[in-house]
């Protein structure tokens, strides 16, 4: 068990879920080993929601740290979820190809992954030379 999940958890809870009811959390640890946390935030007009990995991501940044070290999900979900496409790119900004991600859900069942496996071929800086 990743000692990120009891944070995931924990943040979940306060997800502002009213209209999909489908709370979500994510911890993440950086470089530094301090841990953030975030959870979904939906808005009535639904683009303009943000995710939980956004949530902890904005959380990390605004403390001053760039580099993610692991990075934990959890929702209420029968199997483990993923995160969606655009977190999948904000979390490779911040994190190497290696780096963990651990997948979980409220009943207990876990996946463990990596960025790179989760993004193969990202969009990254190296594009922008």
């Amino acid at each position: 068990m990743s000692d990120l999940l009891p944070s995931a958890l924990a943040v979940r809870e306060n997800a502002h879920a009213p209209y999909s009811k489908f709370q979500v959390g994510a911890a993440l640890r950086a470089s530094s080993g301090a841990i953030y946390v975030g959870c979904n935030v939906e808005n009535v007009a639904y683009p303009e929601g943000t995710c939980a990995e956004a949530g902890a991501i904005a959380a990390m940044v605004a403390a001053g740290e760039r580099e993610i070290a692991e990075i934990c999900v959890v929702a209420g979900s029968p199997t483990p979820i993923p995160p969606c496409g655009g977190c999948r790119q904000k979390i490779a900004e911040f994190a190497a190809g290696g780096v963990p991600v651990i997948l979980a859900t409220t009943s207990g069942a876990q996946e463990k992954t990596t960025v790179a496996a989760l993004l193969p071929g990202a969009f990254d800086a190296g594009h922008m030379a």
